[in-house]
């Protein structure tokens, strides 16, 4: 059996599936010579003319460049320089469009020729000998040189496999309709692409060259073929004509039965496929010089006057190549760049020619005819049949319209060569080809944006780790390192903790049990370090059996003294309570301004509630669960006093709005004696209301006495004698009050003289007086309060019977001596229609008299009651 270099020696072809046989057409342009353009007004050069990344710029708009000059810099990622087709001026830089169906705007750069068309400096050799790989890598890197069969690969990066290379397949088959470029190119320079081919050769050292032309090229078959004659390795090899055996891996399958696997490249089976153009271009770049500037393009249609190929320059716009040529546009003219299979329509002829256009086809609507409207799919099975790649057309149609990403890459969507096959057989006029490009394109701009966002993500995890190294680094900087102690320091400081252990003479317990630890530690017998904790151990016993004793005690006299609590808490709620009340009713002056008083009484009335609340929250605070009687009633004297206290800051609020309206009702004839008798009256004022209060204050002290000492019944009968003592003692100095009147009398005389201010001052001190008498009156009502107290301590019936009795005897005492001074008061008017009669210098002293009197009065009542408080 032979082998494979055995079988392609001899010339043995093998086939691949589908394929269509169209309509060729290439007699309309394979009748004449390759011509020549005459230079273009300006040329259009896109940077990016290839498959890969636009260089960058090395001109600016205004210069002057020669022909062959480099215009932009090769960068990275498969990059490739562009170079001037001929010298001029470079007039702009800006985008145009681009030779693509949509046209979108590139960066292009525009230059108006100057006629001269002279070049730059070239280097040209006459052999590669002393030129090893690298260096012949970077000239068809720098000359620009890309695939010319239509993909636009850069060639350098072709040339530069890593793989090693078995054949180099080189393609000369141009099996599109009307398209003759490779066709004339061989038949006129077959001598420049057998060196060319030559180069590649000694760069990849493959096994032998297989250049695969088409049997319908006969002329190009025999100038191939006497071109490389004299050398063995290089096979020219026929191929029957069937579209698309000019695509690579169809032409791989043809000339060598390897297959490329789906996914891959031609690399992978150890092939790499040249063009021929592309291989006269390495030619010219390498022996002459030259980069690529210029490219054979078959200009052809029923609507081109003189149908040939010609060597046109890059940036040439399809226009200048169609009125060269003779066009004559028909009604929906049409222009496609490339064949009738794989080529597309323009959207306008103003789109140059760049480095992997090879035709521009202008038919008529006879020749070639409109598709029509895209129908319904009836599963002829014409398209699978068609695929030269043994695709599904027909399911990668439904996914593409479905936008089924996934699924069409499963059913393997780039696999597909876009010739054209399944749309040209289609009797439904299905455009599968262009649902299979726009499928493709989302597809790419998908994984575009995965890339980036992937790359994204690295750049954020990167840049925080930084961040955290960063702080990292400064929190350690400011760390102060450990300082190790030098070993003479520490020998001092054992020398020093010895002598101070020397010292001690004795050592407490624990000190002596670290020490028993210590030695046994030192001997290896760890087994057995157990602390003692037997003095530790008792004390707690202690403490827990005094804690016992101590709980048992408060539950046996918490139960007894639980209702007295509740009892003096209620009294003291009961007391705060009427102590709001007699504030809220307590009359406001006539001449008192109704705003204030409103204030006063709401001021009041807040005070009052808040020692309502302070009287609840104080007697629940003293009187705990289990605690002593007797501190029961301290701590609801102490309630008794707050509530009263807070009773009487609300008479003073409302006492003190009187006083400026009688100063502004009298006349301001001499300010001081106003003054002066404002004065007087706000101390009466307060004096009245004190002695209120401490006549209210005298019922509860022997209820208070009666509860903290129940013992002695003797010592309840001598403090009510020493009370009716103190009583009459009070009511002697009251009498002894009343009949010394005059004297202060003297000391006014001197005082006012106009009678309006007297009338006002009496006044004041009357309404005063009535209002003392009635805090008095209210104050009877509450001896009876301490009897519920005393109820609540049944031990000893006659102890409560005498405080009860002393008490009713106090308040009498003092209802009396209130009664008293308010019938002074009564008087008062009386005693004012009789003075009426009187001059206004009698009237004055007398009313001057009496409030002198009525003032001494009571104060030598408060100071009895203070003495019997005492």
């Amino acid at each position: 059996m032979e082998t494979l270099l055995e079988q392609i020696e001899s010339g043995k072809l093998w086939q691949f599936p589908g394929g269509i046989h169209p309509p060729e057409q290439k007699f309309v342009s394979n009748q004449a010579g390759i011509g020549t353009l005459p230079l273009p007004e300006y040329l259009v050069l896109p940077l990016k003319q290839h498959i890969g990344a636009n260089g960058q710029l090395l001109v600016n708009k205004g210069e002057h460049v020669l022909k062959g000059q480099v215009l932009t810099r090769p960068g990275t990622n498969w990059s490739l320089p562009i170079h001037a087709p001929t010298s001029g001026t470079i007039t702009d830089i800006k985008p145009m469009p681009s030779a693509h169906p949509s046209a979108m705007p590139e960066l292009s750069i525009i230059l108006t020729p100057d006629g001269e068309d002279k070049w730059c400096q070239l280097t040209s050799r006459d052999s590669i000998e002393g030129l090893d790989n690298k260096a012949l890598i970077d000239i068809l890197h720098h000359a620009g040189i890309a695939g010319m069969g239509g993909a636009g690969f850069p060639t350098y990066v072709k040339a530069d496999s890593a793989k090693q290379i078995e054949f180099l397949v080189v393609n000369g088959v141009e099996c599109e309709p009307y398209i003759t470029a490779d066709d004339m190119l061989m038949r006129e320079h077959a001598e420049e692409i057998i060196a060319g081919i030559e180069v590649m050769m000694s760069i990849l050292s493959p096994q032998y060259t297989l250049v695969g032309i088409e049997d319908n090229k006969p002329q190009a078959v025999e100038a191939m073929r006497a071109a490389a004659s004299h050398n063995d390795k290089i096979l020219i090899r026929a191929i029957p004509t069937k579209y698309p055996s000019g695509g690579e891996k169809q032409l791989i399958k043809v000339l060598t039965s390897k297959e490329v696997p789906s996914g891959g490249i031609p690399a992978d089976v150890g092939v790499l496929v040249q063009n021929v153009g592309t291989l006269y271009a390495v030619n010219e770049a390498v022996f002459k010089g030259k980069p690529l500037i210029e490219r054979v393009v078959t200009v052809t249609g029923n609507t081109i006057h003189t149908p040939q190929n010609v060597w046109a320059l890059l940036g040439s716009e399809v226009k200048h190549l169609l009125h060269s040529q003779g066009f004559t546009p028909v009604e929906d003219q049409r222009v496609i760049m490339g064949g009738p299979m794989m080529g597309f329509t323009l959207p306008t002829v103003r789109i140059p020619v760049v480095k992997t256009t090879n035709c521009i086809l202008a038919p008529d609507n006879q020749e070639l005819a409109v598709a029509g409207h895209e129908q319904a799919c009836i599963r002829c099975s014409a398209c699978a049949d068609a695929c030269p790649q043994t695709l599904l057309p027909q399911q990668l149609q439904w996914f593409a319209k479905g936008k089924e990403y996934d699924k069409l890459e499963e059913y393997n969507l780039f696999d597909c060569i876009e010739c054209g096959a399944c749309s040209y057989v289609c009797p439904s006029e299905i455009p599968l080809v262009q649902y299979y490009r726009v499928a493709k394109a989302e597809i790419r701009e998908q994984k575009l944006e995965k890339v980036k966002a992937e790359r994204a993500k690295e750049r954020f995890e990167a840049r925080k780790a930084r961040l955290e190294r960063e702080q990292e680094e400064r929190q350690n900087r400011h760390k102060r390192p450990a300082r190790t102690a030098p070993t003479k320091d520490k020998a001092k400081v054992s020398e020093a903790l010895e002598r101070v252990k020397n010292k001690r003479p004795e050592q407490s317990a624990v000190q002596a049990a670290i020490e028993r630890a210590k030695a046994k530690k030192a001997e290896g017998d760890t087994s057995s370090l157990e602390p003692d904790n037997s003095a530790v151990a008792l004390e707690r016993a202690k403490r827990k059996e005094q804690a016992r004793k101590y709980k048992e005690e408060k539950a046996q006299t918490g139960g007894d003294s639980a209702p007295k609590d509740a009892v003096a808490a209620a009294i003291a709620r009961a007391k705060a309570k009427k102590a709001a009340k007699a504030a809220e009713e307590t009359p406001a002056p006539e001449k008192q301004d109704s705003k204030k008083a409103a204030v006063a009484a709401a001021i009041a009335r807040a005070k009052a509630k808040k020692a309502e609340q302070s009287e609840v929250t104080d007697s629940e605070d003293t009187a705990p669960k289990g605690s002593d009687p007797r501190k029961a009633a301290v701590a609801a004297a102490i309630a008794r006093a707050k509530a009263k206290k807070a009773a009487k800051d609300s008479e003073d609020v409302q006492l003190q709005p009187d006083e400026p309206a009688t100063e502004t009702n009298a006349e301001p004839e001499d300010p001081r004696k106003a003054a002066v008798a404002a004065a007087v009256a706000r101390a009466k004022a307060k004096k009245a209301a004190k002695a209120a209060e401490e006549a209210q204050q005298q019922p509860d002290e022997p209820a208070a006495k009666a509860d903290a000492e129940p013992e002695d019944p003797r010592k309840a009968a001598v403090a009510a004698a020493i009370a009716r003592a103190k009583a009459k003692k009070a009511a002697k100095a009251a009498e002894e009050a009343q009949q010394q009147p005059d004297e202060p009398a003297a000391e006014v005389e001197a005082e006012p003289e106009d009678p309006r201010k007297a009338a006002v001052a009496a006044a004041i001190a009357r309404a005063k007086a009535k209002k003392a008498a009635k805090e008095a009156e209210e104050a009877q009502q509450q001896p009876d309060e301490p009897a519920a107290e005393v109820d609540a301590e049944p031990e000893d019936p006659r102890k409560a019977a005498v405080a009860a009795a002393t008490a009713r005897a106090k308040a009498k005492k003092a209802a009396k001596q209130a009664e008293g001074s308010g019938n002074t008061e009564e008087a008062s008017p009386q005693t004012d229609s009789d003075t009426a009669q009187l001059s206004p210098e009698d009237k004055r002293k007398a009313a001057i008299k009496a409030a002198v009197a009525r003032a001494k009065a009571k104060k030598q009542a408060q100071e009895q009651e203070g003495n019997d408080l005492s």
